[in-house]
């Protein structure tokens, strides 16, 4: 009894009276939505696999790109002999490419005949892409310099035995294998769509493009 009494007794909260014992009940703070930014690992992920799902090269060029290292790499099997006579496993990496080396050989003046298709076809020619022309242009190169051993071996005449048999021997296997890089990593960026930039090359066929 005495405790409902003091409930009688005790006033009756009025909002003045609410408004003084909470000074901060009518301050109200703004509600800011919460938003999820997508992380940087999540954006660089995505970003790799646009990149990876979307190549701007069409078929068509990377395929003309890859088939023109096919000309200097021909061209470039004579400086190989030494090396297939001391390594005969070396010869089974070309057996793959025997029949089209064949076929390319038995066509009369087969190299100047693709020499000039693929100069006067294709490097001059504005209707392809720079990615393709750039890319003959360096075979076309490539394919120039490799003259240059052969001249130079023709007017020295180095002999069969002695010093300059030997200098000839290993530059020899020096430009064979020098070109299998070339035609190797000209091929596979081409497929893949890159630009490639073959060194002592590039920067002369980037002058005639």
């Amino acid at each position: 009894m005495a405790f409902i009494s003091i409930l009688r007794l005790s006033p009756t909260p009025t909002p003045k009276t609410l408004s003084k014992s909470r000074p901060f009940s009518s301050f109200n703070p703004p509600l800011t939505p919460f938003l999820k930014f997508p992380s940087k690992t999540h954006l660089s992920q995505q970003s790799t696999v646009t990149r990876m799902s979307y190549n701007p090269t069409p078929a068509t060029d990377r395929l003309v790109s890859a088939v023109s290292y096919t000309l200097p790499f021909f061209n470039s099997l004579q400086y190989g002999r030494f090396l297939f006579t001391k390594y005969p496993s070396l010869a089974l990496l070309v057996d793959p490419v025997i029949p089209l080396l064949s076929l390319y050989r038995s066509i009369p003046y087969a190299s100047f005949v693709a020499f000039f298709a693929l100069y006067l076809g294709v490097v001059r020619n504005p209707s392809f892409s720079q990615f393709v022309r750039f890319n003959a242009m360096q075979a076309v190169t490539l394919d120039v310099l490799l003259v240059v051993p052969l001249l130079l071996t023709r007017i020295l005449n180095p002999g069969r035995a002695g010093l300059g048999f030997k200098l000839m021997v290993w530059g020899h296997n020096a430009v064979f294998l020098f070109s299998c890089f070339c035609f190797v990593y000209g091929l596979v960026s081409s497929v893949l769509g890159k630009t490639p930039r073959l060194p002592f090359i590039a920067e002369a066929a980037g002058r005639q493009v």
